[in-house]
């Protein structure tokens, strides 16, 4: 019996070992992609509070998201009332904002990408997801360490050779249990540090386990952030290509 019980003992050491292992065999880009899926799935819809603090007001901003894949999202502003109906649209290489008060559509040129987006701390890349840390970053595991007490790839990522980014290289920890990006830096071409990005408040999601308290600290830029609060996120849902439509700006609610 105890020569039994010792075997079953090894047997699920091993079975452990090999997970582990497996765990450990990851390439860099394979950590990327799983991490990015975790957020992104195949599509998905989120409800979002935007707090945008600077040191002498604050800001809040409702936002009802979309997206598809890589090549689709869009962003509906449903508050404060003087933003609200504003939509925003990333069509694979395109972008458009659509701003009702005037019943125009705009199309956002790439040269605004790195610009504030509704005045917050995250760029227009950042929101419309032109640039992809999967597609357009090559991808390399630097070092381990432990991040607000969780076990974490640290990852280094460059832009690839031909790749329409905004940053120099972006530096990104990621938990080694469940893929969360718990903590991202971004730099610019000279290797400056320009904003940081943290992941808090875990919680299960649509069947994911997600950081719903995300800030955006700008670096040297002492009392200034952005918190983004997610209050409902679902994955992989009936959201066909079609839905990305400059018609369907117009529509959405």
């Amino acid at each position: 019996m105890k020569l039994k019980t010792l075997f079953i003992i090894l047997l699920i050491f091993a079975i452990g070992s090999v997970e582990i292992n497996a765990q450990e065999n990851l390439t860099a880009s394979e950590i990327v992609q799983k991490s990015d899926e975790l957020i992104r799935g195949k599509t998905n819809t989120s409800i979002v509070n935007m707090e945008i603090i600077r040191p002498t007001w604050k800001r809040t901003i409702g936002i009802k998201s979309w997206g598809r894949g890589q090549d689709y999202s869009m962003d509906y502003i449903t508050s404060p009332a003087q933003d609200k109906g504003q939509v925003f649209l990333k069509l694979k290489t395109e972008m458009w904002n659509y701003i009702p008060a005037i019943g125009r559509m705009i199309k956002i040129p790439a040269s605004m990408l790195s610009q504030g987006w509704m005045g917050s701390d995250y760029t227009n890349d950042d929101i419309l997801k032109q640039s992809s840390i999967v597609v357009d970053y090559n991808h390399k595991l630097i070092d381990e360490e432990t991040v607000n007490g969780y076990k974490s790839y640290k990852i280094e990522m460059t832009p690839k050779e031909d790749a329409a980014v905004v940053w120099g290289k972006i530096i990104m920890w990621i938990i080694e249990d469940n893929f969360i990006q718990i903590k991202t830096e971004f730099y610019d071409e000279d290797n400056d540090l320009v904003k940081s990005e943290f992941g808090y408040d875990f919680k299960n999601m649509g069947g994911r386990l997600i950081p719903t308290r995300i800030e955006i600290v700008p670096a040297n830029e002492e009392g200034k952030k952005t918190v983004l609060y997610i209050k409902e996120m679902k994955f992989n849902i009936d959201l066909p290509a079609t839905f990305f439509s400059q018609q369907n700006m117009k529509r959405v609610h």
